[in-house]
Order: C-alpha cells, then structure tokens, then sequence
C-alpha cells in the first residue's frame, strides 16, 4: 500500500531531475540587489555553466522592462559600464555574472524588488546549430550573494 503511494512521488521526482540534467546550462548562486521604489534598476547576477557550446543572448523578465548583458571594467582610472551583445560559453567552463564584472542590468523596473522577494527570468541561448534555446530561472532577491558565492 505504501509504496503504491509513493511510485507517483518518485516518478515525478525522477522526471523533474531529468528535465533538470538535460538543461543547456547549470546556473548555481543567482541573485537580484534589492532596488527601491524610486530607482528603477537593478542587478542580476549568477553562475552559467555550460554542456554544450553556447552563446548567451541576454534574458527576459516582466520583472522589468529592459534587461541588457552588461559589463564593468576599468579604463584607466576610471569604471566604466556598458552593455554587451552577447557572451560565449565554452562547456564546462563557468561564466561568472558578478558584481564589478559582467551581469545583467534590469532596468526600467515594474515594482520595488525587496529582498527575500524572487524574480523569475528567462535566460536565452543560441546553440552551434543557431538554434535559440531558452531556460527559465527563479532568481532570489539579496542584499549579498548566497554564501559560497561572490
């Protein structure tokens, strides 16, 4: 009787690691900066890894009304920030979206992002084929990094 109960739990368990083994990219550590009301941007970060080669092509989310792949760097003295096209992701290898780096900027914000709150996105991909492939993501909203994380 017992286990007739639990066959569809482990079934449906099952499935969903499999659907998550067969994702395109491994994302570990995403988080949002909180944003008040009167700012109308905000941050993204996380770690992409991928199992195949893989172009990143940016996200999207009702979160906010523009999202952009951005980067920091320095020039000279002085940070700069600007959007990017597109990243490459060579499998294995991690592409880390991080504070100082590259990450995604959301702008044009539909509501407060308070932490504690999630944000889902959608990450977008081209594959070698150029096929588009895209991958959903829930994103918590911190005030730092999840630990282990930067």
């Amino acid at each position: 009787m017992k286990t007739a109960l639990f066959a569809p739990v482990l079934i449906a368990l099952s499935a969903a690691a499999c659907a998550q083994s067969t994702a395109p990219v491994a994302v570990e550590g995403a988080w949002a900066r909180p944003a008040l009301a009167q700012q109308g941007s905000s941050g993204a970060y996380m770690k992409l890894t991928a199992r195949e080669p893989l172009t990143l092509l940016g996200a999207d989310t009702a979160a906010a009304g523009i999202v952009e792949i951005h980067e920091m760097k320095m020039v000279g003295d002085v940070m700069k920030m600007g959007a990017v096209d597109t990243l490459p992701l060579v499998p294995g290898q991690a592409l880390e979206l991080k504070p100082g780096g590259f990450h995604f900027m959301l702008m044009d914000l539909k509501a407060p992002f308070k932490a504690g709150s999630e944000i889902r996105m959608t990450l977008r991909f081209r594959d070698a084929k150029g096929a588009e492939k895209k991958l959903p993501v829930t994103v918590p909203v911190a005030a730092a990094a999840p630990a282990g994380h930067r």
